[in-house]
């Protein structure tokens, strides 16, 4: 069985492969990482490997320590990709977008796909029926967003991500609500609509930690999977396998 690793800027996630599902996942923060990977060895002792990708700094004794009890395949940026990156700076491409990138070119083959992840940020990234990453945006995802209103406002409170009641807040929390939530996803269609005038056909993939709070409010016609990336480090994995 294999083990595949996101470290992000808030929480990892993790997922254990038998063969090609999904089989058990766990979501924890990085300050009790031995810890909770101790629980994940413990249930599952028959792992073999595991994949890895880390957005953010992981704290180098966590890192080695993980390095000794399980075999690591750390994707990285000189990891073999099915993709032609076209970002006019390619060094500056995060890793969980080419990560993503990959996954959708791998999934998706031969079709024009908008990968939206909706995590701390919000990544967009257009991959097209060629195999050709042509770029995106990043934009501040709903958690960051309640934040920011909170820090640099004198008065208004930090909300957790709550569906607004109305399209017109009836009260100051009902209008945070509003304008974070509803703000979001018109965005989102916004992207969408934009990408339709030149992509007559494409695929929406939505994924992230908020993919599921999102995926209700918006009108579009998309593939909800908060799954996705560790989905794609599995597929990468099997690629990297058969090309080397």
């Amino acid at each position: 069985m294999i083990l595949t690793i996101d470290v992000g800027n808030t929480n990892v996630k993790v997922a254990v492969f038998k063969q090609f599902n999904i089989i058990d996942k766990f979501i924890f923060q990085k300050n009790n990482f031995q810890n909770n990977f101790q629980i994940i060895f413990k249930k599952h002792s028959n792992l073999t490997k595991a994949v890895f990708v880390s957005v953010s700094m992981l704290d180098e004794k966590d890192n080695e320590w993980l390095k000794n009890q399980i075999e690591i395949i750390e994707i990285n940026a000189d990891s073999n990709f099915p993709f032609k990156n076209k970002y006019t700076t390619p060094n500056t491409l995060g890793i969980d977008r080419r990560v993503l990138a990959s996954g959708a070119v791998l999934q998706y083959p031969n079709q024009d796909v908008l990968i939206i992840d909706a995590g701390t940020c919000i990544t967009y990234d257009f991959i097209n029926n060629k195999k050709e990453y042509l770029g995106g945006a990043i934009s501040p995802g709903l958690r960051l967003r309640y934040q920011v209103l909170n820090e640099y406002t004198a008065k208004l409170p930090l909300l957790e991500n709550n569906l607004p009641d109305n399209f017109i807040g009836n009260c100051t929390d009902q209008s945070i609500h509003s304008g974070v939530v509803n703000g979001l996803c018109y965005e989102i269609e916004g992207f969408i609509s934009e990408f339709s005038v030149k992509n007559e056909q494409f695929t929406i993939i939505l994924t992230g930690g908020d993919a599921i709070f999102l995926a209700n409010r918006l009108k579009s016609t998309i593939f909800a999977d908060e799954n996705f990336l560790l989905k794609s480090l599995h597929q990468l994995y099997t690629y990297s396998l058969q090309n080397d």
